[in-house]
């Protein structure tokens, strides 16, 4: 398979980047947070491609709030690793949820909340049909037309958390960031599962990979693995 052009669509939300991944013609979308729906089915229209699938690396609404209402648009499901599929299929009741859990998570969620506020992107509608992800031996292969996704469940920023590799990229959500990785103290967060993650999943990839992750700028699996404190080896 050819590498995939990506088109990325940051969200006003915590800016959370939404990514338009396409080969040919046929594309998936990736983390729709709040405020991407329009700027994305705009891409899709102006590029003339076909969407196949609409996925999320994992649970949290500021990587899925859109998802519903993109979904319909196009009229295709909604896919999610199964152990986030509750949450990510509500993104309003998990906003709830998050806000409730402020005492113990620095105020994500009443900033969060505030955020969506501002936007302007309104209500979130849950998607009307969802495609819970498994992962039987920690891996999937998905095929969307002449795209192909491979699925590397990595938990520990949430239970369902996964990498989608495409051609030479790697769409790390939050779990892998430019020079940081993903916070483990919201609910679900596993300290010790995201360093199984980093050690066993992040640590194995291809150094050639480029990294586009849910916040910030690109990077490379080779720079992080050099560079990264979490990702480098204690003394």
């Amino acid at each position: 398979m050819p590498d995939p052009t990506v088109r990325t669509v940051v969200s006003p939300v915590f800016g959370a980047a939404c990514h338009v991944v396409s080969v040919g013609r046929d594309a998936v979308v990736v983390d729709p947070g709040a405020g991407v729906a329009d700027a994305v089915l705009a891409r899709v229209a102006e590029h003339d491609l076909t969407v196949r699938a609409v996925l999320a690396t994992h649970g949290h609404p500021d990587h899925t709030w859109d998802a519903g209402r993109l979904c319909v648009a196009v009229g295709v499901p909604f896919a999610v690793h199964e152990a986030d599929a509750v949450v990510a299929t509500d993104a309003e009741a998990t906003l709830d949820a998050l806000a409730r859990s402020d005492a113990a998570a620095a105020g994500v969620g009443g900033a969060l909340r505030a955020a969506v506020a501002a936007s302007g992107a309104g209500a979130s509608t849950p998607p009307p049909d969802v495609l819970p992800l498994a992962t039987p031996d920690g891996e999937a292969v998905l095929e969307h037309g002449a795209l192909r996704v491979r699925v590397l469940h990595a938990p520990g920023h949430t239970p369902g958390s996964v990498l989608y590799l495409v051609g030479g990229v790697v769409l790390t959500g939050d779990v892998l960031f430019a020079g940081s990785v993903g916070r483990t103290d919201l609910p679900g967060g596993d300290p010790a599962a995201m360093a199984r993650t980093l050690r066993d999943v992040v640590g194995q990839l291809d150094a050639g990979l480029t990294v586009l992750p849910g916040h910030g700028p690109a990077t490379t699996v080779a720079r992080e693995l050099a560079t990264n404190p979490y990702l480098r080896p204690a003394p």
